[in-house]
């Protein structure tokens, strides 16, 4: 992560974000957000909560390093929350906080359209090959 000045809390309120700008920190957050792994991941929490293993599980395809690191970046930007249980043995389980369920109901429109366009999607795909392979 690139160096980055502390902002005083009562300040953010006053600062204009711009993702198109380049040292604007709403671009990390969004590459948490919609980096592969951040949404599936954020998507899956919205069903519930649950524990590492069972949310790999229902991302299918992540490894655990990648999905530990995307919930940790998740958790650090306020979306996840992480409930460590001390018990033997340990059982840790991750929900969504507030400002995660919104982030999650937005992506889960977003999906909802895209897979609802799909058809589209593979025929363009095919007009596209077509084209190039001529």
């Amino acid at each position: 992560m690139e160096d980055q000045a502390v902002i005083p809390r009562d300040e953010h309120a006053r600062i204009i974000f711009d993702v198109f700008a380049r040292g604007c920190p709403s671009r990390e957050t969004l590459e948490h957000i919609t980096g592969r792994w951040g949404v599936l991941a954020l998507v899956a929490l919205s069903e519930g909560a649950y524990r590492f293993n069972a949310l790999r599980r229902r991302v299918e395809g992540v490894s655990e390093k990648m999905l530990a690191q995307t919930l940790q970046a998740l958790e650090h930007d306020g979306l996840v929350h992480r409930e460590a249980q001390h018990t033997i043995p340990p059982k840790v389980e991750y929900s969504l906080t507030p400002l995660g369920q919104e982030a999650a109901r937005r992506l889960l429109d977003l999906i909802e359209w895209l897979e609802g366009r799909m058809p589209q999607v593979i025929e363009a795909r095919d007009r596209h090959d077509k084209i190039k392979n001529g």
